[in-house]
């Protein structure tokens, strides 16, 4: 590929959309894993529907594989570059089209960030109920991408809960609508819930239709819960929810993230803490459910449980959870995983990740959507490593199998990307994956959308 190539790009877009000096075009070719890039052509950094055709029409016409990004927060490997490809920005997309109060939908562009959109929709009563923990810097469209989860899942559901409709710019710059802006609809296939979790290898979300929910009408009881053992907190999840106490939020924390949050931040720490339950309800008798949980907890082996009486007291403990991901960058790189298994198993994959820590030396920190039995282990290495020591893919590769043996799957919310693909077909089998590559085939018949990635 020539350099005049991208700079009939550059003339067919506005001044300024397309990016080509290496060093700027590096900043955009990854995401938050220690994945080194390929090197891109340019970067389009585009401002509307128009520029993404444009893009798109270029890519097709001249055989240039093309890597969507939205804010460049995923854990997978999925924004990031491949050799000779054009990164497609959609980070300067955001407007918030329309809001409806009544409806409780909006419309909006896939660069907005998530918790600005949540902020919109609380001026009117209303929420945007996916919050992934990176909430505040995660991007609607990234979110949609790989289906992201997060904390209050457990309750609202994942991204594809909330998505009721779709634009997408296909490979050939087609545009295609899905979806509808109703709260019900079952005509055709769902062809919105096929692209979200989709990677940016069917398509380019330009705008989406949402779905807003009520806000809760006054603050989430909170507690949090001490325990000796993972196992006993891991039971203790499956007792809040076998209760029907339905949280809010329901997130575990093992000792060693707890201990990566200590040494950064001070939080207390006791010794005899092996892991933290942190439970809310926004429920209208949320005090009375946090009550409930607090026993449940102790019932089921908790050292120690507090409930919140403030929402500032409520942050904190919320801020300790948010903290974790951050807290254990600053020991070294990090491989990110998001196994998900049945909630009933939930202590049994606990167990899993501390054998497999132990059996092949590796530091690994474990949070969990518990409440969803979606577990992120993180396998931390030296930092300066360009890729994770053998031992550490042999761990990964005993809690991947240990999640799928236990009926759970490799992916709960980050996406398969490049990381996961060596064990998809693991879950998959041959038969879906050759599904799988038709659908691709359909959409993206020239293989230029996200090469390499998820499927």
């Amino acid at each position: 590929m020539t350099g005049s190539t991208i700079d009939l790009l550059a003339k067919a877009l506005p001044d300024g959309r397309v990016l080509t000096d290496p060093d700027v075009t590096d900043s955009y070719s990854r995401d938050r894993t220690f994945l080194a890039p390929g090197a891109a052509l340019g970067v389009v950094l585009a401002q509307s529907r128009d520029d993404v055709i444009e893009t798109l029409r270029w890519a097709t016409a001249h055989r240039v594989p093309v890597v969507p990004r939205g804010a460049g927060t995923g854990l997978a490997g999925g924004a990031t570059a491949s050799e000779g490809c054009v990164v497609l920005s959609v980070a300067k997309m955001a407007q918030i089209k329309e809001l409806s109060a009544a409806d409780e939908i909006a419309v909006v562009e896939p660069g907005v960030i998530t918790a600005d959109l949540d902020s919109a929709a609380r001026e009117h009563g209303l929420m945007y109920a996916p919050d992934p923990s990176s909430y505040e810097i995660s991007t609607v469209g990234g979110n949609l991408a790989t289906n992201a989860g997060g904390l209050r899942c457990v309750k609202y559901g994942v991204t594809r809960d909330s998505a009721l409709g779709l634009e997408v710019v296909l490979a050939d710059g087609q545009v295609l609508n899905t979806g509808r802006r109703t709260v019900k609809g079952v005509t055709g296939y769902d062809l919105t819930g096929l692209f979200v979790g989709s990677e940016g290898t069917l398509g380019v979300i330009t705008a989406a239709t949402v779905r807003l929910r009520r806000a809760p009408l006054g603050p989430p009881a909170t507690i949090a819960a001490e325990f000796a053992s993972l196992r006993d907190a891991a039971s203790a999840v499956s007792a809040i929810i076998a209760a029907g106490c339905q949280p809010s939020l329901l997130e575990l924390l093992d000792r060693a993230t707890l201990k990566a949050i200590d040494d950064w931040r001070n939080i207390g720490l006791e010794a005899g803490v092996a892991a933290m339950l942190i439970a809310q309800s926004d429920a209208t008798d949320g005090q009375a459910v946090a009550r409930r949980m607090h026993d449940l907890c102790m019932e089921n082996g908790a050292s120690f449980v507090a409930v919140s009486d403030s929402p500032a007291e409520t942050e904190e403990l919320i801020g300790i959870r948010r903290m974790a991901y951050t807290a254990k960058e600053r020991l070294g790189n990090c491989l990110v995983e998001d196994v998900c298994v049945p909630r009933s198993a939930l202590p049994d994959m606990m167990t899993a990740i501390e054998g497999a820590a132990a059996r092949h030396d590796v530091l690994i920190c474990t949070v969990a959507h518990a409440g969803d039995g979606n577990l992120h282990p993180v396998f931390v290495f030296d930092h300066g490593v360009p890729e994770p020591p053998q031992n550490v893919w042999d761990a990964a590769d005993e809690v991947f199998r240990a999640a799928l043996d236990l009926g759970g799957t490799l992916t709960g919310e980050h996406g398969v990307g490049l990381l996961k693909r060596r064990w998809l077909e693991l879950e998959t089998g041959p038969l879906a994956s050759g599904i799988n590559a038709g659908i691709k085939k359909v959409f993206d018949p020239l293989g230029i959308l996200n090469p390499g990635k998820a499927i």
